[in-house]
């Protein structure tokens, strides 16, 4: 549901994003498109998805506007360019450059799935970015295929290779392990990152499907991963300060390299969430699982000015819920994908 948001005379006089159980929002996810060129099972159907028209996406001037408003006004000094898959977005490395331009200064990374990486990683470094996490759930290309429905595993690899050696370090590979698909690889992805240097994530599947087909029971769990992990490594935790990052991280056989568990279903981490996201079409959430949008695009569209565009992201958050409410049993699944989104 989109609409303004609605405004409390309880929120204070903060200029930041703060919410009502004291969280304060200071990395901003952004969506710049929710096409992509792959068509994991877990995310949207063969066919594909009717995708977003392309009048109705924000342009370069009115993204950059937002952005500059979340840096400048709003308290935000981490920036994360998503989609869909980013690099399908036309002028990426401009986009990336004005905001690495901006002041303060935010720290920017990139999230994708290394699809035509490979040949634009230096350009990606160049511009701005200061790391990245890759997608990649499988080392066999079979399974890629079937996973991805398409084969371009080597393609992957590839853009892996490529970012280490710009420099987009530390290189993380994101991996969501899928019942009776690929999760005996849970050993072999953590020691093919140990092998390159990468830093792998596993991630636990979220109801965030195009089809509504999430079902927790067929879903590996955090738990299980670790289980897996540990029969053939030695796992401690890593005493360094979490924060609000999603990511638990575990050193392997005593460091100093790690891997990391993001138990989003079944240890959520709400309660430091530090994330505000911009649809690629203009509308801001307050979490990845909202049910309501507020609409940045008509405001910028319709004249009005940044104090406004400000103070209207200010109360959209201050309306942040406690927690996603997957355990709910009222949870209903946003109407949105994760394409469309932003992760």
């Amino acid at each position: 549901m989109r609409g303004a948001a609605p405004r409390d005379p309880a929120r204070p006089a903060d200029p930041r994003l703060v919410d009502s159980f004291g969280r304060v929002a200071t990395d901003l996810r952004i969506s710049l498109t929710d096409r992509c060129n792959l068509r994991c099972s877990y995310c949207m159907p063969a066919e594909g998805l009717d995708w977003m028209p392309r009048d109705e996406q924000l342009t370069d001037d009115e993204l950059i506007r937002l952005i500059t408003i979340a840096v400048r006004d709003l308290g935000v000094h981490e920036l994360r360019f998503t989609g869909g898959e980013p690099l399908l977005r036309r002028g990426l490395e401009q986009l990336i450059a004005a905001s690495a331009a901006l002041e303060p200064r935010p720290d920017i990374s990139l999230t994708t799935n290394g699809i035509g990486l490979a040949r634009r990683a230096e350009a990606l470094a160049a511009a701005g970015v200061n790391r990245l996490n890759v997608s990649m759930d499988t080392l066999r290309p079979d399974r890629f295929a079937t996973i991805t429905r398409r084969d371009r595993l080597s393609d992957v690899l590839e853009g892996l290779a490529a970012a280490r050696a710009a420099g987009l370090g530390p290189v993380k590979i994101n991996s969501v392990l899928l019942r009776n698909v690929n999760d005996d690889e849970a050993v072999p992805l953590l020691r093919f990152a140990l092998e390159h240097g990468y830093e792998l994530r596993f991630i636990e599947q979220m109801p965030l499907d195009a089809q509504h087909g999430w079902e927790r029971s067929e879903m590996i769990t955090a738990g299980e991963v670790m289980e897996r992990l540990r029969e053939s490594f030695t796992l401690t935790p890593d005493t360094g300060e979490r924060g609000a990052a999603p990511a638990e991280r575990w050193l392997v056989d005593g460091g100093p390299a790690a891997v990391g568990v993001i138990a989003s279903v079944t240890r959520p981490f709400c309660g430091a969430c530090d994330r505000t996201r911009l649809t690629a079409d203009g509308q801001v959430r307050s979490c990845l699982f909202a049910r309501t949008e507020t609409d940045l695009r008509g405001m910028v569209r319709g004249g009005a000015s940044d104090a406004e565009i400000a103070e209207t992201w200010r109360h959209a958050m201050w309306g942040k819920l406690a927690g996603h409410g997957i355990d709910d049993p009222g949870f209903l699944q946003p109407d949105r994908p994760m394409s469309a989104i932003g992760g």
